[in-house]
């Protein structure tokens, strides 16, 4: 895992009229597809969804775990993306046999789903039809959903296969703007470049971005967090997950009287459980 340079910046105007979250999510994402095995569109895809969710998940529920899914048309494919409140954020890519890409448009879907402190989930599920990107679908979801009107644009530059640039902005009308702001606003976004093209130019430090969609508007920073790459797996879990088999199959996998590799989906790493922690877990059972 490398030292990641990604960042989200939180700020609002003076007037309680605008929230704007801008992300950097280069290092973030390209170790998600280096740990998937990304290639062509996949990589946008899911560099797309970390950056949308993880936008998602400043403004709707920083202290939250979010994941958000697409499903391709006809439940062909998907792509899980989790974003921590921690920073920590991992993505599962699962492609249909020979496709490159996950097919979007009509018949694919985009679920965000929250994990609250007392474990229950709150989910909002939108359709692709009539949504021609990512970015469209996390608005769709936004306004559907949440209710909130917001502007949301996520891009990543991929070149040989790599990740040069990754990131994007959110713009939230609040209840309280002003009708001589939200002109102004709307405006601005009319004519701002889209991200893809600042990521061009090598302009999308969350500062720098922040302040030139904030530009003319008294606002204020309300905070700014790392982001990386992460993955809460462990050997505990592992062995959690096989208590939940039957005594029966348990039992099959301890007589067999060899070591189960069982490797994380999210980032591959490799666990071992040894027919004494099968015995152990029978024991228990």
């Amino acid at each position: 895992m490398t030292e990641s340079n990604d960042s989200v910046l939180r700020s609002m105007t003076n007037d309680g009229g605008f929230r704007v979250i801008v992300a950097s999510t280069t290092d973030t994402v390209q170790e998600i597809v280096d740990a998937q095995g990304a290639t062509g569109g996949s990589i946008l895809q899911v560099a797309n969804l970390m950056t949308g969710t993880i936008l998602v998940r400043e403004t709707m529920a920083p202290q939250y775990r979010v994941q958000g899914i697409v499903r391709g048309a006809g439940n062909q494919g998907s792509i899980v993306v989790d974003a921590h409140p921690d920073g920590a954020n991992r993505g599962l890519l699962s492609l249909p046999e020979g496709a490159p890409q996950i097919a979007l448009g009509e018949g694919a879907t985009l679920q965000i789903m929250r994990t609250l402190m007392n474990g229950q989930i709150h989910q909002g599920l939108v359709s692709f039809d009539g949504v021609r990107t990512l970015s469209e679908g996390l608005m769709k979801y936004m306004q559907i959903s949440e209710q909130v009107t917001s502007v949301i644009d996520v891009a990543c530059l991929v070149e040989h296969e790599r990740v040069v640039a990754a990131g994007g902005y959110l713009v939230q009308l609040l209840p309280d703007v002003a009708e001589g702001m939200l002109a102004i606003m709307t405006e601005r976004l009319h004519l701002f470049d889209p991200v893809e093209t600042l990521l061009r130019k090598g302009k999308l430090s969350p500062r720098e971005l922040s302040a030139e969609l904030l530009y003319g508007m008294p606002h204020g920073e309300m905070g700014s967090s790392p982001l990386r790459f992460g993955c809460n797996c462990s050997h505990m879990r592992i062995v959690a997950s096989l208590s939940t088999l039957s005594r029966g199959e348990i039992e099959e996998l301890y007589k067999s009287g060899e070591t189960l590799e069982i490797s994380c989906d999210f980032c591959g790493k490799d666990y071992h459980v040894s027919p004494d922690q099968l015995r152990g877990l029978l024991a228990s059972n």
